[in-house]
């Protein structure tokens, strides 16, 4: 009975695991350029029943599963026009690079609320969070009063593999080895003056978060069952 019981524990422990990736994509239905997340679950070991030790057989039991991975949606949302000099979104696949002005890290973002930043030598385009907003040669974009200096725009990148690269939180993502080296896209539009929606479905969110608390009740229930009977057994020694 241990078996059963530490199984369902391990189910309750991975419900909410989900209800926390749902929760977030909840709070985010209103952050521009959020892409919003699910929870991909890998069963843990197997091992055969009723068969010597080794052997494999048609008769197995699994010990339970564990959350491996959050995937993002990717896919395009809709845009809200906005009338700002400096609020852009892309329309196709890529994402805006930023750059870390201390470490000089790069990361990559869909939400293109900018703002003008004063520096040292002049005002830069940069995030939410003081990031530069790079140009099509990965350059900071500089700006004047009125607007972006030389015609300069931001650069949309875009990687031979999306899926895999690292939520960073700010509503920011890095690569990593798996996503290979970021390229220019030759299929996406920059759209001055609009911001891109969350791509969130709230109604899709709601439901899985009934189907998660069902499933929720349902692992605590095994718990209990399963302590009852092991209780009951010991009654019985």
């Amino acid at each position: 009975m241990n078996m059963s019981f530490y199984t369902a524990a391990l189910g309750a422990v991975g419900q909410q695991e989900k209800m926390n990736v749902i929760a977030n994509n909840i709070a985010n239905v209103n952050t521009d350029g959020f892409r919003s997340k699910n929870a991909v679950f890998s069963d843990l070991m197997y091992y055969n029943m009723r068969d010597e030790q080794g052997a494999d057989t048609r008769v197995k039991a699994g010990s339970g599963i564990a959350m491996g991975r959050t995937d993002t949606d990717f896919s395009e949302s809709s845009m809200a026009p906005t009338g700002g000099n400096t609020d852009f979104a892309i329309s196709g696949r890529g994402f805006f690079m930023l750059q870390d002005p201390n470490t000089q890290a790069v990361s990559y973002s869909r939400n293109g609320k900018f703002n003008m930043s004063l520096r040292a030598d002049g005002f830069y385009l940069v995030n939410d969070n003081g990031k530069l907003v790079l140009d099509e040669n990965r350059n900071p974009i500089r700006l004047d009063e009125e607007g972006i200096v030389g015609g300069a725009r931001p650069g949309i990148y875009t990687f031979p593999v999306q899926q895999g690269m690292l939520n960073t939180g700010n509503n920011e993502l890095t690569a990593t080895e798996k996503n290979g080296e970021p390229v220019l896209s030759a299929d996406a539009e920059l759209r001055q003056g609009y911001l891109e929606q969350s791509n969130v479905n709230l109604a899709d969110e709601m439901s899985k978060t009934i189907e998660c608390s069902r499933a929720y009740s349902y692992v605590l229930k095994m718990i209990q069952t399963s302590d009852e009977i092991e209780q009951v057994i010991n009654s019985l020694r």
